[in-house]
């Protein structure tokens, strides 16, 4: 399935849910915000929120530093 992620075109498998996506970009788990078609996923949805064709993904993580 193709969705977007970041504004650029990503491959995931079918049935594939928010955690997969974020597991394909970063192996972080903590300081990473999620926002599915506009609306943010908390961290506890992740595995249980499926992902469709041409979804807009948004995968953000924290970063330190001054």
């Amino acid at each position: 399935m193709r969705v977007v992620v970041n504004g650029g075109p990503f491959e995931l498998p079918d049935g594939a849910t928010v955690s997969h996506a974020v597991r394909a970009l970063t192996p972080l788990t903590s300081g990473v915000a999620v926002a599915v078609n506009g609306e943010v996923v908390s961290r506890g949805a992740w595995d249980s929120t499926p992902l469709a064709e041409s979804d807009l993904v948004e995968v953000l993580t924290a970063v330190q530093g001054g």
